[in-house]
């Protein structure tokens, strides 16, 4: 039995969830809207020019779009300017806004540097001022965690254990693998024509699966063909990851029933 005086259960919970729901926004607003905000006057007032920031997703639904028309044509043999294609979103942002250009995935900024001096200079420096870009994604964290994204002593680590597996005896040993692997495929196209025949070949899908049969080989050995299956299902998990980092990121997302999570 309450107290006279004191206030009801129901209204302290409801006081405590209104307290919830305002820190949630406040949070919300300062990371969708002002934080955004801020970080463009700063880049902009150092001389970094670029896109405007769309709340809340950024220039996500023109990168999307610009990838989707690009996938669609194929590119003409006799051309090498494969960037158009390759990274249509980065090589409309630099023929717009220049050699080092501001962009927005969601509400975090990013600068697409094409200036091989600045290359020089970010690759270069040892005081840790270029830092590396963290997914928020989990997923991507689990796939694309290695040296790319570590950072410091951690980086220092898998770079000493990678110098070793790259050592050249140790890769003149893979050769077998790569000769078996490449000879496999070579026999498979040939099988595929007959006498004569002219035969269009994707090569895209071939040389996965060439990449994935040796990885098997050098890793199983004997036992390849199980590797492979681990390679098939880490390429699906793969797939999947470049599919969320197409959309918005919303936290808890990725705990919603939807086919892709």
């Amino acid at each position: 039995m309450a107290t006279l005086g004191s206030p009801p259960w129901s209204l302290l919970c409801a006081l405590g969830a209104l307290l919830a729901a305002l820190w949630c926004a406040g949070r919300a607003l300062t990371g969708a809207w002002l934080r955004p905000r801020r970080l463009a006057q700063t880049l902009r007032s150092q001389g970094v020019r670029g896109t405007q920031y769309r709340f809340p997703s950024g220039d996500m639904n023109k990168y999307v779009r610009l990838i989707a028309a690009a996938c669609s044509q194929p590119m003409p043999m006799s051309s090498h300017a494969v960037a158009a294609l390759a990274v249509p979103f980065d090589h409309a942002i630099i023929k717009q806004h220049g050699k080092v250009a501001l962009t927005w995935f969601g509400p975090e900024p990013r600068v697409v540097v094409s200036d091989p001096q600045l290359f020089r200079e970010i690759l270069s420096n040892k005081q840790g001022q270029f830092g590396k870009h963290r997914s928020i994604l989990r997923i991507e964290r689990l796939l694309a965690n290695g040296l790319t994204t570590h950072q410091g002593d951690k980086w220092v680590a898998h770079r000493r254990i990678i110098n070793h597996a790259f050592h050249l005896q140790k890769l003149k040993r893979m050769l077998p693998a790569f000769a078996a692997s490449s000879s496999e495929l070579v026999r498979r196209w040939g099988s595929s024509m007959g006498k004569g025949d002219v035969q269009e070949i994707d090569v895209w899908p071939e040389f996965q699966n060439l990449t994935g049969d040796v990885i098997s080989r050098v890793a199983f050995g004997s036992s390849f063909s199980e590797g492979r299956k681990i390679f098939q299902l880490q390429s699906e998990q793969a797939q999947n990851a470049v599919k969320m980092a197409n959309v918005m990121y919303i936290p808890g997302y990725r705990f919603l029933p939807t086919k892709l999570n």
